[in-house]
């Protein structure tokens, strides 16, 4: 199948979010039927219910195609309706530059550009190849027909020497008969793909410059204009896909908080509402008190019985308080699964060098733990204690790796330390002269910034670059996870940040006026990632 000299949709850009990218764009007619390039984008949160439309006869609709995966493709069944229906017979994959095929059909990608940017529309003098096309980070997607051939493609990748989750995406193309001969939505279909994609990989920043006359095209799928620029001499509009993951792992780790604890807590918690741990009234006393996930306790009950014991522990030294004691509270089944939940709760407890001093233990019933943690502390150290001016700091052990079974949402920095350096790490305030603090936690590493100014009563600003992050982590998966032992200071300006071996120490951000939590990038923009309160607590 031949198709006339391509189009373009957009010259320069395309910036998109999701998942899994091959998903996304699946929409089988019907099981062993192949991918509609229109199908359910899984994965991501559509911007606006989808137009309802009358089913075609013959063919399911799009929320009858949007459960099936993607199969081998098999000939279309007689007798189908022209339109978008034909689409189902549309792949969009990425490209692997390492195989002879894909290698094909990178060079009909690079045909179709050229074909559209510069024979057709002259942006380009000899050839629209730039530093994307040489750079091994650059990610190429085509669509292609039932039969293989490729009528569409777009490339996306990192801006930038180094990967900090701010990616654009550029040269989407369409061959001008794609249209006539497989329906209309080609090239949304690669926009969502690339989208998916970059979700994925980590990005929290997606942009694109789209031809002006594309500018509606890109809306409807969701897309924001962000300003103006000029490509080649020619007009183009600057556009970012809203990506809302910070934003979407705080509602649902702490934004029911306010309504549920305020009226409850805030009249004995006082200075300290919303903090780690709560100092007991007449004594230096500082108590802590954290649950494991079920479903961990029951799939990995090692890793929750020594995560009961960091998590608490990582809660005191956020106060700068010493832990001198645990209690917990242990529900499983059986005597088995209790058995290895309280291996691993007693393996953390001998590492922090903190006595398990009782609690209580249930068999039977469903999986469950928490653990209370008693700590010592002369000066507690608030989350309140921030004010707009103050610097902004990350303390955090970049060791390790991703916990087995939890990449993306548990970096495992303390399974491996000896005894000695966690002692050392989570006693880094407890002389230090910081004026507030939090650990890291469920809600993130901006989640948790964004608390801390919520009961500081101000916004924060992290510096995406400034940000230390384990290189075997993306900027998206770092920001979001629960990263094993991480403290964010505020400190007042002049003051020097916390520091402790083996962890690392970087001022990556400010308190100001206002509320939420804005990501600075490099250029000098800021794209908000909390637009508000985290908990509805508000200021202590």
């Amino acid at each position: 199948m031949v198709f006339p000299q391509g189009q373009s949709y957009d010259v320069s850009g395309l910036a998109v979010a999701g998942t899994d990218y091959r998903a996304v764009l699946a929409g089988l007619e019907r099981p062993g039927h192949t991918a509609s390039a229109t199908g359910s984008r899984a994965g991501t949160q559509p911007r606006r219910p989808p137009t309802p439309r009358a089913r075609p006869r013959g063919g399911p609709t799009r929320a009858d195609r949007a459960d099936h995966t993607i199969t081998a493709a098999q000939p279309p069944p007689p007798a189908r309706p022209r339109g978008r229906a034909d689409q189902a017979h549309v792949t969009v994959e990425r490209l692997d530059p390492d195989t002879a095929a894909d290698r094909e059909a990178l060079a009909a990608y690079q045909s179709l550009r050229r074909a559209a940017f510069v024979d057709a529309q002259g942006l380009f003098g000899g050839s629209d190849h730039d530093d994307a096309d040489g750079d091994p980070r650059t990610i190429v997607l085509v669509a292609r027909t039932v039969e293989g051939t490729v009528i569409g493609g777009v490339r996306l990748g990192p801006v930038g020497g180094e990967d900090i989750g701010w990616w654009r995406g550029s040269r989407l193309v369409v061959a001008a008969g794609a249209a006539r001969s497989v329906g209309p939505g080609v090239g949304a279909a690669l926009v969502r793909a690339a989208c998916a994609h970059a979700e994925a990989a980590g990005v929290l920043r997606f942009d694109a410059a789209v031809q002006a006359g594309k500018e509606r095209f890109f809306a409807r799928l969701g897309w924001t204009r962000v300003g103006e620029s000029t490509l080649a001499g020619r007009p183009h509009v600057e556009m970012r896909w809203p990506i809302g993951r910070v934003a979407a792992l705080v509602a649902a780790t702490k934004a029911p908080l306010g309504g549920l604890l305020a009226e409850a807590l805030a009249p004995a918690a006082g200075a300290f509402l919303g903090d780690d741990a709560a100092p007991v009234p007449g004594s230096d006393l500082v108590a802590a008190c954290d649950a494991i996930l079920p479903s961990i306790v029951e799939r990995d009950p090692e890793w929750a019985g020594w995560c009961s014991v960091l998590v608490n522990v990582n809660d005191l030294a956020a106060m700068g308080a010493k832990p001198v004691g645990l209690l917990d509270a242990l529900a499983a089944p059986d005597a088995a699964l209790a058995a290895r939940a309280l291996a691993g709760l007693r393996a953390a407890a001998a590492a922090y060098g903190v006595p398990l001093l009782g609690g209580h233990t249930q068999l039977g019933v469903p999986a469950a733990l928490s653990v209370t943690a008693l700590g010592h502390a002369a000066r507690p150290v608030p989350a309140a204690g921030g004010r707009p001016g103050d610097d902004v700091s990350l303390v955090a052990d970049l060791g390790g790796a991703w916990r087995p079974g939890y990449t993306g949402r548990q970096w495992d920095s303390t399974s491996s330390r000896t005894g000695d350096e966690l002692r050392r790490m989570t006693g880094v305030l407890a002389s230090a002269p910081t004026a507030a603090a939090k650990d890291v936690s469920m809600a993130g590493l901006v989640g948790t910034l964004g608390m801390l100014a919520e009961a500081s009563g101000c916004a924060a600003e992290l510096d995406v670059a400034a940000i230390p992050r384990p290189a075997g982590a993306s900027v998206g998966d770092w920001l979001t996870c629960f990263p094993g032992f991480a403290l964010l200071t505020a400190d007042r300006p002049g003051t020097p940040p916390p520091t402790v071996a083996p962890a690392t120490t970087a001022r990556c951000g400010r308190l100001r006026a206002g509320r939420g939590v804005r990501l600075r990038w490099p250029d000098g923009v800021t794209t908000v990632a909390v637009d508000g309160p985290v908990t509805g607590l508000g200021a202590a």
